[in-house]
């Protein structure tokens, strides 16, 4: 009967240690589960979060790709821009001396025609000069010749200014 009791008890206490071990592996089971549904739900959220990161590198990428286009079609724009400049700069410098060169033909024409002008009164001058002279020379022959013209013709009356009502 002792032996009865003490496997009785024994069984108890074995019983116990496995009911209590079962509990145990039931509740860290249970802990198991509710850790791993904390923890995919955190791995969904992370899951997502990547996701949403991967769209906005894609967005990213497609606007960084656009921007980089602009700035190549800027470079060019620049470039064609410095090359317009460099003949634009080419072509001012050539109007500048063709202007110089215009401008020194212009005086150089202007200063010809003020002296062709100088000369051309000096010698309107001096032909005023010799036809007043050549005049007054013709004017002395006809007094001369009116001296020794026979005044009763009417050729030698309108030569001379002679009138018969002078005579």
């Amino acid at each position: 009967m002792k032996i009865a009791v003490i496997m009785t008890g024994l069984s108890v206490a074995v019983t116990i240690v496995l009911i209590s071990q079962a509990l145990r592996q039931e509740y860290n089971l249970h802990h198991m589960k509710a850790r791993m549904l904390e923890d995919s739900a955190v791995m969904r959220t992370k899951e997502e979060a990547i996701v949403k990161i991967k769209n906005k590198m894609k967005d990213v990428k497609m606007t960084l790709s656009s921007v980089e286009n602009k700035l190549t079609e800027l470079k060019k724009q620049k470039e064609d821009f410095k090359t317009q400049g460099e003949e634009l700069e080419k072509n001012l410098q050539t109007c500048n001396t063709e202007q110089g060169d215009a401008l020194k033909k212009q005086t150089e024409t202007t200063e010809a025609i003020a002296k062709l002008k100088a000369d051309h009164e000096a010698a309107k001058a001096k032909a005023q000069t010799d036809i007043q002279s050549l005049k007054q020379q013709i004017l002395d022959r006809d007094k001369a010749i009116c001296a020794f013209a026979d005044t009763t013709k009417e050729e030698a009356q309108k030569l001379c200014g002679v009138s018969e009502a002078t005579k």
